[in-house]
């Protein structure tokens, strides 16, 4: 069997059925129905103000639904404080501007994850600290602040953090925003790899084109104007499939169309 076919035949670790996301009486997507599947790197993509960070809020717990469910591991997204403390040890998130804490060195933003949530002893905490920095090409610079960095190293420092526990499903946030090409491009390669190595499940929201096609297996676009999902599939099929809606052509061909 493929590895593709693999895929289709495991059960998903999240699912969203019927699932509708707003603010009061503002509805922003409505009717969302999506699977993310074990070792996959799904895209959230669409245009600004679609509702693709909302849909992340709902996903890690900080937001919950005006209408549907989400599923995690076959067990709906809990309400109570307790049980959703448990269910976020199992994945780590990775926001736009990296949120590390500026009076914290990179080895405390790191570790703070495995102080909160592990029972582990000084010396294990900093052993798995720098051995999560030196996954993300950080080794050796837990003494820095967030200030002395760059912008891609804070990326990866955020991403340390978000991998301190070995979580099952990694988010992202938007993370290109803010980095040059080859930055970028560095932090695409470098999300492929950890996929790899940690076997994680990826969610990625972006808007970025390269990102997309570099690293989706399959992306859901969020149409703002219909606001619901009109599309889901390898991004590189959707982009050259004229039968495709053509909000989501538009949306895959700006480059060449620009």
């Amino acid at each position: 069997m493929r590895d593709e076919e693999k895929k289709l035949c495991q059960e998903p670790i999240i699912e969203a059925r019927k699932l509708t996301m707003a603010y009061g009486s503002l509805v922003v997507q409505k009717d969302l129905n999506f699977k993310v599947r074990t070792g996959e790197v799904k895209v959230i993509m669409g245009g600004s103000g679609c509702g693709k960070s909302t849909l992340l809020q709902h996903l890690i717990g900080m937001m919950a639904p005006a209408a549907g469910e989400i599923f995690f591991f076959g067990e709906p997204i809990p309400s109570e404080e307790g049980r959703l403390r448990n269910l976020r040890k199992r994945f780590g998130v990775l926001y736009q501007g990296g949120a590390l804490w500026s009076s914290l060195t990179l080895a405390e933003n790191v570790a703070l994850p495995l102080e909160e949530y592990t029972d582990l002893n000084k010396r294990e905490i900093a052993e798995l600290v720098d051995f999560k920095l030196s996954l993300v090409g950080l080794s050796g610079l837990g003494r820095r602040y967030p200030s002395e960095l760059s912008g891609g190293m804070k990326k990866r420092a955020g991403l340390a953090r978000a991998m301190a526990l070995d979580p099952e499903v990694l988010f992202f946030d938007e993370p290109s925003a803010g980095l040059d090409p080859l930055s970028s491009r560095r932090l695409d390669e470098l999300i492929l790899s950890l996929r790899e190595t940690l076997q994680a499940t990826i969610v990625v929201v972006t808007h970025e084109l390269d990102s997309i096609f570099a690293i989706a297996d399959s992306a859901l676009f969020l149409d703002s104007g219909k606001k619901t999902a009109t599309a889901e599939g390898d991004p590189r099929k959707l982009r050259d499939d004229e039968n495709a809606p053509s909000s989501v052509r538009k949306f895959l061909r700006r480059e060449a169309d620009s």
